[in-house]
């Protein structure tokens, strides 16, 4: 099943160009659900994460944000809706970098021009404030380009980051639409079982990861996590009782065959887990 993901700037029209490919091709567009499950995972509320998405975010509320659980969590949100195999379009939320390595995934920009985006904005919101809307799409822009950076060290608007940059000042809906599904339906992007197990993969090692983060032992835990096949590879510096209590929470996780570790980059690897 086809998965698509969308990143698009405010007013771009990325949001239109997403519903309109769930519709033909009849799978859900996933946004506003990840928020929910964010919120209940960092036990915040909903503003909170919104806010912090978005730049609007007060000093208090950007201090004591835990990122890193948000960055996590989010990367184990996005691959597991990926990984259940019934498509999706995902909008949002660092998908087209987060999916980048998934041979079947279709990874999209949907931009347009700094003043259509605000003369659209304008409309939309019924504004004739220009320095007003003008603002809040530079706010939005510099929130989002800031968690690119931070989550992905990568500058996002860079066209290299995806399979297509489609600009809606020159291009309609309709035709955005169109080209991505040319896209999907070409043969470089077949859904083959070996790109099912690069996904599957991927989900494992972000759900681990997951877990990690959640357990009160493994919270602060600075260790690489990698999956091949449901075997599970740690890698990071800590003494042997910390490495085995990592292993004890990776274990855990359901789908996880066996699990390995070095604590060293050059040394063999240590089987911990049957």
């Amino acid at each position: 099943m086809p998965i698509i993901t969308i990143t698009r700037e405010m007013g771009s029209l990325g949001k239109d160009v997403a519903r309109e490919l769930g519709a033909e091709l009849k799978v859900p567009v996933v946004y506003h659900e990840v928020i929910d499950h964010l919120a209940d995972r960092m036990r915040v509320r909903k503003s909170h994460v919104i806010r912090l998405l978005d730049g609007s975010a007060g000093l208090l509320e950007r201090l004591t944000a835990d990122k890193t659980s948000l960055s996590i969590y989010t990367a184990d949100e996005i691959i597991g809706i990926a990984a259940q195999g019934s498509g999706a379009v995902i909008r949002g939320w660092g998908a087209t970098h987060l999916l980048r390595e998934v041979p079947h995934a279709v990874c999209v920009r949907v931009c347009a021009p700094f003043e259509t985006r605000k003369r659209r904005m304008m409309e939309r919101l019924g504004s004739d404030d220009d320095a007003q809307v003008a603002e809040e799409i530079r706010t939005n822009d510099e929130a989002h380009s800031a968690i690119m950076r931070r989550h992905f060290d990568l500058q996002w608007t860079d066209s290299e980051h995806y399979d297509l940059v489609l600009n809606t000042k020159r291009v309609t809906v309709e035709e955005c639409v169109n080209e991505v599904l040319a896209l999907v339906r070409s043969p470089q992007f077949v859904e083959t079982e070996r790109a099912r197990e690069r996904l599957r993969d991927l989900a494992l090692a972000t759900s681990v990861r997951a877990a990690l983060r959640r357990a009160p032992e493994t919270r602060e835990a600075q260790v690489a996590v990698s999956s091949e096949a449901g075997r599970i590879t740690l890698s990071g510096a800590g003494s042997t009782d910390e490495m085995l209590a990592f292993v004890e929470v990776a274990a855990a996780v359901p789908g996880v065959r066996d699990v390995a570790y070095r604590t060293d980059p050059g040394e063999e690897l240590r089987p911990r887990f049957h």
